[in-house]
């Protein structure tokens, strides 16, 4: 049996949920096709920066996400030797658009926010596409379990691993040469850790500290495997031993060693950070007839930024409005709407195309200056470049999406 759908997203990740919540604003009924069989609320932290928070906004979900984290005071970044590199207030600063804003947001209460807000028929789970083909106007779906739907609007917020992507041609994800590990520790009390973004970067290592809110905090270690270093993410013990050993060495205080030791970890103890080629983006399909990407699957990029969660938010927020401009008050159905269709997702192209290449190469540039063990980078580091590399994290997030 073929069922028609108006417009479908695959992934019921960030990206997917914020985007089909965006459309949902507007009136505008969407399906999701989530391939596992629940909501995926593994994971920790999505630092959010003022660009997010405007997204958040514009969903109608900011106020929610905001009682339940602390606002972040200051970016502070030190050496491996304990030098404070830079400090600087990432709060209550007026920007190029406005006061920003940080907050650390636990990944759980996010997705099961964006969730809620949505009809509960939106997620269709254990759903997954293994080809995708086109018949006239619509993209057929064909699924695992030999179901097919029929789509008006195809879109693709289906990760690093997308297969909407690979549909449109998007060259594979190139290795960064760098891994992460993620943690969170949860407090009976309040944790007595400064509301604010730590850093501590260098020596083939990036490490970070940000409260969530007055009870959990979470913690990160990007790092360059070696013969050294070889298997110590086979097992979480290792992984927190290797972690702890290291932020020793880097004059860490006993508070944030304690922490990660008693912190929970995922199944998956380290990811390899990939990115999307910012070269390969340049011509790349970002959409094709009434196909497009967003999220991880257009924009996939290392976290020194930290703003692959940001990205996806702008997204939905850019999507859902020039989606909703093509559909709402026009007649449904033909080739018509096709063409207003096609040409809602060119825009939102045109629109995502530039920032995403930006914010992929400000992120890799930023995580080699931050983590190469180069003794000529560590001098410019130490002297020049952290002051450099604080003002990016400070002002690239100024950028605004704008309203649904």
């Amino acid at each position: 049996m073929e069922a028609i759908e108006d417009i479908v997203i695959v992934g019921g990740g960030l990206a997917g949920l914020a985007t089909a919540l965006g459309l949902h604003r507007k009136g505008i009924k969407c399906l999701i096709l989530e391939s596992s069989p629940d909501l995926r609320t593994s994971g920790f932290g999505f630092a959010m920066w003022t660009n997010a928070w405007r997204a958040m906004d514009a969903l109608g979900i900011g106020d929610k996400l905001r009682e339940q984290h602390v606002l972040g005071k200051r970016l502070t970044i030190l050496s491996t030797s304990g030098k404070i590199l830079s400090d600087n207030s990432i709060s209550g600063v007026r920007g190029k658009s406005g006061f920003q804003e940080f907050r650390c947001v636990k990944r759980d209460l996010l997705l099961k926010t964006l969730n809620n807000e949505l009809p509960t028929d939106t997620i269709r789970y254990s759903s997954k596409i293994v080809l995708i083909e086109k018949d006239g106007n619509l993209k057929l779906l064909h699924l695992t379990d030999g179901s097919i739907i029929k789509a008006k609007v195809l879109i693709g917020c289906d990760g690093v691993n997308s297969v909407v992507a690979k549909y449109l041609g998007l060259k594979k994800l190139s290795f960064s040469g760098r891994l992460a590990t993620r943690g969170l520790t949860e407090f009976e009390t309040e944790h007595g850790f400064k509301p604010g973004f730590l850093q501590i970067i260098g020596g083939g290592h990036r490490a970070g500290v940000i409260p969530c809110s007055e009870k959990s905090v979470y913690w990160f270690l990007t790092w360059i495997p070696s013969e050294e270093n070889k298997n110590v993410d086979q097992s979480t013990e290792k992984m927190k031993d290797y972690a702890i050993r290291n932020l020793k060495n880097a004059n860490a205080s006993e508070e944030t060693l304690e922490l990660i030791q008693r912190s929970e970890m995922g199944n998956v103890i380290s990811t390899p950070l990939k990115y999307r080629s910012p070269f390969s983006l340049l011509s790349a399909k970002i959409t094709e007839d009434n196909v497009c990407v967003a999220g991880d699957a257009l924009h996939a990029t290392t976290p020194e930024l930290g703003q692959g969660g940001c990205m996806a938010l702008e997204d939905s927020v850019v999507l859902a409005r020039c989606l909703s401009e093509a559909i709402i008050g026009y007649n449904r159905g033909g080739d018509a709407e096709y063409e207003r269709i096609q040409g809602a997702l060119e825009k939102y192209a045109k629109e995502r195309r530039w920032r995403s290449i930006k914010v992929i190469t400000l992120s890799y540039i930023v995580g080699f200056i931050q983590q190469s063990a180069n003794p000529f980078v560590r001098f410019l580091r130490e002297r020049l470049l952290a002051r450099v590399i604080a003002n990016v994290y400070i002002n690239f997030p100024s950028y605004d999406c704008g309203k649904l």
